[in-house]
């Protein structure tokens, strides 16, 4: 029997429905900023509003919370139930569209613990991990991986780029209780490892022994100068020489000019600075290694990935060009559970979001070539308009001409004349 209950209590965990802590889609309109409290930090913070942008595969589904304001810092954030990761994966979901073509701001979430004071939320606030893309220019276009481990933010060693176009793309995070972590984007892996290793939480388990020190007859030089080897007698010669075929100028005035010396060019005998031949050293030892020891100050932390509370997720980032939209949020403990609402969410309407950015930009393209066809066929017309011009000026000129003809035939003759 206690067989039997012991396979029943396997098979019921196997299938046992995810948790869910946090999901969030904006499929109920303005009912969102009941759940999503603003800052109040400061008095400027940039306002997020509900929008699917100027293209989206489905008009209600792809709705989000969008930046509406360059240049500003934005501090939003929702809560939910608190929770611990102890012992369980956790994975960090959710949906990113640049659609402004980004060229500086942030882009990712930070997981709070329950201290956080939703209204006072700000960029020294703590928190537990913050995730996803950030772009600032051609050299910044990474996704942040960062825990707080112990009071300190500590960044992920490894360069990770974030996706830099116009569409919606689906970051995932996942760290695992064995100390392992996955970095998803559009549901493909992108990076994996150890938490330790990729991280500096820890001091290094190794360090250079301070006592060992290369001795002074270590020879590491491969190769060495031939000591039989010797230099010509007749190796050396000027490296420039006065021109045998210059003739001083007849009108040179040595008075006025100074003594004539030849130019000077190569030597064809010039051979250049002598080197011995190099040969093996018999005495080489290779390159010297600091031997190392186990670093007294290392401790194994089997608890890397915990936290004892998550209660709140938050947008606190900058902008300069406003516009990102984010939406499809999610936090479970179910890796499988993130992939299928991915592909649900992310998956179900990327296409047609692609389509019909497409469309539009072949109706910009086609709408350009109509105006710059109408521009040439404009100009083309000008230079008729001014031959029009010209011939009545011409035909003012000849007006004018004959006006001053009559006036002539009309002039009461001169005393003399008569």
């Amino acid at each position: 029997m206690k067989t039997v209950a012991w396979l029943c209590a396997l098979l019921a965990l196997a299938y046992a429905d995810p948790a869910v802590y946090f999901k969030e889609e904006f499929s109920d309109g303005d009912a969102w900023t009941s759940r999503w409290v603003e800052s109040k930090h400061k008095s400027d913070y940039g306002k997020f509003k509900l929008s699917a942008g100027k293209f989206y595969g489905d008009a209600e589904k792809d709705k989000g919370l969008q930046t509406s304001q360059d240049a500003r810092f934005y501090a939003l954030s929702a809560n939910f139930e608190p929770f611990s990761n102890k012992d369980k994966t956790l994975v960090i979901q959710f949906t990113v569209k640049h659609e402004q073509n980004i060229d500086c701001g942030g882009a990712y979430v930070k997981v709070f613990p329950a201290s956080l004071d939703q209204t006072e939320m700000n960029g020294d606030s703590q928190y537990n991990i913050m995730f996803g893309p950030d772009i600032c220019g051609p050299p910044t276009k990474k996704v942040h991986v960062i825990f707080n481990y112990k009071g300190k933010n500590v960044q992920i060693n490894k360069d990770i780029r974030c996706k830099d176009d116009q569409y919606t793309h689906l970051y995932t995070l996942i760290v695992r209780p064995d100390n392992t972590y996955e970095v998803k984007i559009d549901n493909s892996k992108v990076e994996s490892g150890s938490l330790e290793e990729d991280w500096d939480f820890l001091p290094p388990k190794k360090i250079k022994d301070p006592e060992a020190k290369k001795p002074d007859d270590w020879d590491e030089r491969p190769k060495i100068d031939d000591p039989e080897d010797t230099k010509p007698e007749d190796w050396e010669k000027p490296e420039h020489i006065p021109d045998p075929d210059a003739v001083k100028p007849e009108d040179w005035d040595e008075e006025m000019d100074g003594e004539w010396e030849p130019p000077v060019i190569q030597n064809p005998e010039y051979k250049g600075e002598w080197k011995p031949k190099q040969i093996d050293n018999p005495d080489y030892k290779g390159k010297w290694v600091h031997p190392e020891i186990d670093n007294p100050e290392y401790t194994e932390d089997p608890s890397l990935y915990l936290y004892d509370s998550f209660a709140a997720i938050g947008l606190e980032l900058w902008q300069v060009k406003s516009g990102t939209i984010f939406d499809n949020f999610l936090i479970t403990d179910c890796e499988k559970h993130a992939e299928e609402y991915g592909n649900e969410t992310w998956g179900a309407t990327k296409d047609a979001e692609k389509k019909m950015k497409e469309q539009q930009e072949e109706e910009e393209r086609k709408k350009q070539e109509e105006e710059d066809k109408k521009r040439k066929d404009e100009g083309g017309d000008e230079p008729e308009e001014d031959e029009d011009e010209d011939d009545e000026d011409e035909a003012d000129k000849v007006d004018k001409d004959e006006e001053e003809e009559d006036d002539d035939d009309n002039e009461i003759p001169s005393k003399d004349e008569l």
